[in-house]
């Protein structure tokens, strides 16, 4: 099962991803239909014909999440290539909703960095509140997984030892295209990210340090997580601040951030905003 949000004149609409096309459900978000209890039902039980949706009508998947947990160093080779040993406890941050851009949206560089950096990264979308969940508890209550690039102005991330103002810089990090349910993720789903037909990060979910049910249980013992908050888990090696020399995106680039059974984020790069 794969699910969207739809931006339309009226207003955001859920719609029910298909070979083709797309099934509308109804008005509101992917968000707001996981606060329903009976939203599997509502999603398998929607029909109509299959419609088509441009590209640039794909909000993130989650336009407004309560909370988006970050992780970082959470892949064995990113941690590597950052100079780190593997980690006892997940690293967290957070990101603001106001971060949040569509799938396929442009992103504008902010003027204030020369040192905007890729970070791929597997999302989990919670779909049950839970506090305090034990391993099973967290699984169950993981509604399926969508693609997030948690785009990171490294000058700014590293004026300071906390990352918070290199990580939530309004409009820069793309959400979606989809968020689909955990049949249909394979364990070891391939994670890349290409910018300008160049690979600059390919690996496999399987490399992440702490897997998604994990990091459910691990932040739910901190807060209650509820239907539509979303944990980014982390990016794998291939990050343009670890490269030697250092490599940052520039205007009129384009990033394509892909996992296997979800999709890709297709993002264009324009020069910051005069």
């Amino acid at each position: 099962m794969k699910l969207a949000t739809v931006r339309t004149e009226d207003g955001f609409r859920v719609a029910r991803v298909e070979d083709g096309g797309y099934v509308d459900i109804g008005p509101g978000d992917v968000g707001e239909l996981l606060r329903r209890e009976d939203w599997q039902s509502v999603v398998a039980a929607a029909e109509g014909p299959l419609v088509r949706v441009e590209a640039d009508r794909l909000a993130p998947v989650v336009p407004n999440p309560g909370k988006i947990v970050c992780v970082g160093l959470n892949y064995a080779t990113h941690i590597t290539e950052m100079g780190r040993d593997l980690p006892e406890y997940p690293t967290l941050f957070a990101k603001y909703p106001e971060a949040l851009i569509g799938p396929n949206d442009t992103l504008t560089l902010p003027p204030e960095s020369d040192a905007v950096d890729w970070e791929a990264e597997l999302t989990v979308v919670v779909g049950r509140s839970v506090r305090r969940a034990d391993h099973e508890t967290a699984q169950a209550a993981i509604a399926g997984y969508t693609i997030l690039n948690d785009i990171t102005t490294r000058d700014w991330q590293y004026r300071t030892k906390e990352w918070l103002q290199g990580k939530t810089w309004e409009a820069t990090t793309p959400l979606g295209p989809c968020l689909i349910t955990p049949d249909e993720l394979s364990p070891d789903a391939e994670i890349s990210c290409i910018v300008d037909d160049e690979v600059m990060q390919k690996s496999t979910i399987g490399d992440l340090v702490f897997d998604a049910a994990d990091l459910v249980s691990y932040i739910s013992t901190l807060i209650t997580l509820n239907p539509g908050d979303i944990i980014a888990t982390g990016t794998t090696g291939g990050v343009g601040h670890a490269r030697k020399p250092a490599r940052y995106l520039r205007h009129g680039q384009t990033v394509v951030t892909r996992i296997e059974g979800i999709g890709e984020l297709v993002t264009p790069v324009r020069g910051a905003a005069k």
